[in-house]
């Protein structure tokens, strides 16, 4: 599954496999033709088991990740139990669909392991929430997306999707200007976070 944000540029992308989930984006921020930033985190540690990745704009993002966090703790913290992806998934999305007047340029994907499997859910700027094996958004999108639809396969191990993701990032960042500047991976099993990992490219 792609989606397109056509403003600000990057790549993020979701896939699962066997018990692991992996979330990658690139780091560059750019406007236009001009790069604000090469050293911008789009990839977000939500709870030990579910994380978020997202494109568009980063003041946008940095504060949904903030909500999220914020009401996904107090749930934890009431409830005494971890929150199901979908849950995060769904406060992301409610938050999303009350702001929609004055929407949040960004579009996440949200992934990780819980008690029922792996997911991927792909969220818009208005909260739609799409669940898919693999997930990518950005202007390199289309690009990213070829590559992991030409080799991916239910059933991949962290290792295969680790490279998997950064194989198609590094095809998006040769051929969309807007992404670059390095990959941020975050890959997620059954014990929580695996890799946590910053790549120079």
């Amino acid at each position: 599954m792609t989606m397109q944000f056509p403003f600000p540029g990057a790549t993020t992308l979701g896939i699962t496999g066997d018990n692991v989930v992996v979330l990658a984006s690139e780091k560059r921020l750019s406007y236009g033709y001009f790069v604000v930033s090469k050293n911008v985190r789009k990839v977000f540690q939500i709870t030990p088991k579910i994380g978020v990745a997202c494109a568009g704009l980063i003041a946008d993002m940095q504060n949904l990740v903030r909500e999220a966090r914020a009401v996904i703790n107090l749930y934890r913290i009431e409830g005494r139990r971890e929150p199901l992806v979908n849950t995060v998934a769904k406060t992301l999305s409610n938050h999303l669909f009350s702001s929609r007047f004055f929407p949040y340029l960004a579009e996440s994907i949200v992934g990780g392991v819980d008690s029922t499997g792996v997911h991927v859910i792909v969220l818009d700027p208005l909260g739609s929430m799409i669940e898919d094996d693999f997930a990518v958004v950005g202007t390199g999108a289309e690009i990213a997306v070829g590559v992991i639809e030409s080799n991916y396969r239910k059933g991949m191990n962290g290792q295969e999707l680790y490279e998997l993701a950064c194989k198609a990032l590094k095809a998006a960042m040769i051929r969309d200007s807007a992404s670059g500047n390095g990959i941020d991976v975050l890959v997620i099993g059954r014990d929580g976070v695996l890799r946590d990992e910053t790549i120079t490219a």
